[in-house]
């Protein structure tokens, strides 16, 4: 009896080391920093793409149509708290932070160009089976959402964007531009009351903000190397012509803009609704950058409806 429970317990042993081996070499051990963080949530995982650890987050029924949301500069899958409690009754609804963002952190290797983290969010869907999905996307996110889906048109089902970025601002074209001292320091150093001024910013009605929200901005940009890549992201960024791009965007498509945007003018979600062919725009004159957490219950009815017609 002793020699049969011994031989079992050898067994299960190597059963468990083969296990681990194999199944370890397709997913990554959650970073340690990333569990210990208060904005870690049981529904969170790492997911490995291409040597960069994504923090991904899932929520709603597994196999319902997919919501993929994605932040924009300097913010985090928090961004979409709101939006996402609200859609995940009927839809898979999934959240990351993108490289040198939130819990996801610096890609060892700076790839952080706009056609690189296109090629990221491709990596993702990839990696959780994503064959199809509406995609999400404010600002940032808005310009990677819509380039994913003028090169995917099989991958994507329809497009919310919000004050994407596409047309050229701040001087930026197919060139990047310089990044200011100032804004180094503010991304890199800038103490809690700082950013919180330049958040209040995003608000059409500061008076809105959560106060919550600078704090959470504050800790994820002091993470280890954050500051940093977001700065070597703008020595990279540009904004070529979007036009003939925006015209092989096949999904259709629902911009939200807020009147009072002060980031990036309203007068561009008139340009988006015109170049891109099948496409409907909404503007919440009162709102700022970032409609989707300055009035959550408001907007996403303009969501729902929209994602519920495609």
């Amino acid at each position: 009896m002793t020699r049969i429970l011994l031989l079992t317990a050898i067994a299960l042993v190597v059963i468990a080391l083969a296990a681990w081996f194999l199944l370890g070499r397709g997913v990554q051990d959650v970073p340690a920093a990333a569990v210990d963080s208060p904005y870690w949530a049981d529904s969170d995982r790492i997911v490995e793409v291409d040597g960069v650890n994504a923090r991904v987050r899932m929520e709603g029924p597994r196999n319902a149509p997919a919501v993929v949301m994605i932040h924009g500069f300097s913010h985090s899958l928090e961004s979409w708290d709101d939006w996402a409690a609200d859609l995940s009754s009927g839809y898979r609804v999934v959240r990351l932070d993108l490289p040198g963002h939130g819990l996801t952190g610096p890609d060892p290797q700076r790839r952080y160009s706009v056609d690189e983290t296109v090629t990221f969010l491709g990596g993702v869907l990839d990696a959780l089976d994503i064959r199809r999905a509406s995609l999400v996307g404010n600002s940032l996110g808005g310009l990677v959402a819509w380039r994913y889906a003028a090169g995917h048109p099989d991958r994507v089902r329809a497009l919310v964007l919000v004050a994407p970025g596409g047309y050229s601002i701040n001087g930026v074209t197919e060139d990047p531009v310089a990044v200011p001292m100032a804004v180094n320091f503010y991304l890199t150093q800038a103490p809690q009351a700082m950013i919180g001024a330049a958040t209040s910013a995003l608000f059409g009605d500061p008076s809105r903000m959560d106060p919550g929200l600078p704090g959470r901005v504050h800790t994820m940009m002091r993470r280890d190397g954050v500051g940093e890549a977001m700065v070597q992201r703008l020595e990279v960024f540009t904004l070529p012509d979007p036009e003939a791009d925006l015209a092989r965007v096949q999904a259709p498509t629902l911009i939200l803009w807020g009147g009072r945007d002060r980031m990036i003018p309203p007068e561009h979600g008139r340009r988006f609704d015109a170049d891109i062919p099948e496409s409907t725009l909404i503007v919440h004159d009162d709102l700022g950058h970032i409609p989707h957490e300055e009035a959550p219950r408001r907007t996403i009815g303009d969501v729902r409806e929209f994602l519920e017609a495609n």
